[in-house]
């Protein structure tokens, strides 16, 4: 019963935060992916780094803020412009933001006695691929010539964790056939096509209720949805089985780290992203 409660809590919570977050504003919703991103870098340096030593404990500093530079060149990007009006600008920005942190990374490794130090930066660089890129993305969808707007994102969101309630609650009562057994065994075939009727329906009924997108668009993002989100869910779990780990992390009391819930929203972000861009 202590195991519920605090597993609604935290649930509650979480979405509390998730909405004010994403309606608050066009700055609450920088803030609040800003957040999002950092934490995961974290979780997934702890996981990837981590020995429990100081040495490790910089590195993950150097590697969080290496990883969210996408993020705020992004940011820059949409909310500043004027920064960037030229390509020569724009290199300029990147430049400065990129190579204090790339050089900081080596410069750290040559000087800390590390036995594996193009591991460590290799670990770093895989982080802001794997998940500052894909949250920088979010601005190019939240973000359309100057406005703003969280209902795609959110609907994305949205699809996201349909398709993952939906894959459990039809895996948990008539799952037999197993998807990826090395990876995950307790994921079904049966249970993964239970998500993607669910997140089509919910893309349906969200497409009605609101109309930032034509319905069409919203099937297109279904599919990505279940598609993309469903294997960016099993890749988390492979690495998570590489490095011996039930969960990316505890920070969610009762449903483990912040990684873990948005694994395959992170996976599917380039390819949703590509696609409202090719539309507009």
């Amino acid at each position: 019963m202590k195991g519920l409660i605090r597993r609604a809590t935290t649930a509650l919570i979480f979405v509390i935060v998730m909405l004010a977050g994403l309606f608050g504003g066009r700055y609450t919703f920088i803030a609040l992916f800003a957040v999002i991103t950092a934490l995961c870098l974290w979780e997934y340096l702890c996981m990837m780094l981590t020995k429990y030593t100081r040495r490790d404990f910089y590195r993950m500093l150097i590697g969080v803020a290496f990883g969210l530079t996408p993020f705020v060149l992004a940011t820059i990007l949409h909310v500043h412009p004027v920064i960037m009006q030229s390509s020569d600008q724009f290199v300029i920005v990147t430049a400065i933001l990129f190579s204090p942190f790339v050089f900081l990374a080596f410069v750290y490794e040559l000087f800390s006695g590390s036995k594996t130090p193009f591991q460590n930066v290799g670990f770093i660089v895989l982080g802001m691929i794997y998940i500052g890129a894909p949250f920088a993305l979010l601005d190019f969808i939240a973000f359309n010539e100057g406005e703003f707007s969280a209902l795609i994102v959110f609907g994305l969101l949205l699809l996201t964790w349909m398709n993952d309630t939906g894959a459990y609650v039809v895996g948990s009562q008539i799952g037999k056939t197993p998807l990826a057994l090395r990876v995950s065994p307790k994921k079904t075939w049966e249970g993964t096509l239970g998500g993607v009727a669910t997140t089509f329906l919910v893309a349906f009924a969200y497409s009605y209720f609101t109309n930032v997108l034509k319905l069409v668009d919203w099937m297109v993002l279904a599919l990505i949805v279940s598609v993309f989100g469903s294997l960016g869910d099993l890749i988390e779990s492979m690495l998570k089985r590489s490095v011996g780990v039930k969960d990316s992390g505890n920070m969610l009391p009762g449903h483990g780290g912040v990684l873990d819930r948005f694994d395959g929203f992170i996976f599917l972000l380039p390819f949703a992203a590509a696609y409202l861009l090719w539309i507009r």
